[in-house]
């Protein structure tokens, strides 16, 4: 025997169907500005107190924020404007993955920086590349969807840009530990550069070697060492040595122009003997345009990868 349902209006509906919660979280738009901005003054308060107070408690805390600040503003626009279908959790990890290399890399990076030569150079920079990779393969290991030329360069970048970060703090608080006074004026002179340049140097590298490995990334989520990522590993390895180089190069060039004897070769100590006020422009010079061209040239590689079809189907 069955019951009409009692008249006026249901109180209680069967839900309907519900949609999916969206695979990453939805970061407002912009958030990279603010992060800027507020990066940036909370730096700078951090430095006038320094500056004031003349203590050395401020320069830890003023050292990792210089040291950070570039790239998670970087990484963080990367994942807004490229990245958001790629995860939160995939750009963190890479990012956290590269900058775990970042202290071992500085540690052998001090007998390279006091005994320069080509062949260090190039040994640096095969290393230093190699660990990278090797570092978004790990982060990757377990998210096979993760592929293609965009992937690649978005979670490339955020690997090289964890590596500077930590690289760069390392730099800063040894130059710090080797002065002769707690010195805000070092700090500044070693960090500030680095970070200026940290997008067009490890992230950018990195970044174009990431392109081609998760270009030839299978489905099933194994990676190949096939030709193009072993011959964009190499050429990767040319622009971060020859990017190491440039201060050696310009100084041997300014000894050559100014007839300084006992000059060294052009793989050889990043400074000028005996200086003059005209030497060390021209050296200053010398040194940024040197910067300026293998970042020009970095960027062009990164240009040609990025077709308009790069950034579709991915993943």
């Amino acid at each position: 025997m069955t019951h009409s349902p009692p008249p006026g209006r249901p109180r209680a509906r069967i839900p309907g169907p519900q949609q999916p919660p969206p695979p990453f979280p939805r970061i407002g738009a912009g958030l990279w500005r603010r992060c800027l901005k507020g990066g940036l003054a909370l730096w700078a308060l951090t430095a006038a107190v320094a500056y004031t107070t003349r203590g050395v408690a401020p320069l830890p805390a003023l050292v990792l924020l210089g040291g950070f600040l570039i790239p998670v503003v970087f990484v963080l626009w990367a994942y807004e404007r490229h990245g958001r279908d790629l995860g939160v959790s995939a750009v963190l990890g890479c990012f956290l993955a590269g900058g775990a290399l970042g202290v071992p890399a500085t540690v052998l990076m001090e007998s390279h920086l006091l005994h320069p030569s080509l062949g260090r150079f190039t040994g640096v920079a095969l290393a230093e590349e190699a660990a990278k990779l090797g570092a978004l393969v790990f982060a990757l290991r377990r998210q096979p969807g993760l592929r293609g030329a965009r992937a690649g360069l978005v979670l490339g970048a955020a690997v090289g840009l964890g590596f500077a970060a930590v690289e760069s703090c390392a730099y800063a608080f040894d130059a710090l530990l080797l002065s002769d006074a707690a010195d805000l004026r070092v700090v500044l002179e070693t960090e500030f550069p680095r970070e200026l340049l940290a997008p067009l140097g490890h992230g950018l590298w990195t970044a174009i070697a990431g392109a081609a490995l998760l270009s030839q990334r299978r489905p099933n989520g194994h990676f190949r060492l096939a030709a193009p990522v072993v011959g964009t590993w190499l050429g990767v390895c040319v622009l971060h040595a020859a990017w190491d180089a440039t201060r050696g190069v310009a100084g041997r060039l300014v000894t050559r122009v100014y007839g300084v004897q006992d000059a060294p070769g052009p793989f050889g100590q990043p400074y000028l003997p005996r200086t003059g006020a005209g030497q060390e422009h021209l050296f200053a010079l010398l040194s940024a345009g040197g910067l300026v061209l293998v970042a020009l040239l970095g960027l062009a590689w990164v240009w040609s990868l990025t077709p308009a079809d790069a950034w579709r189907n991915t993943p």
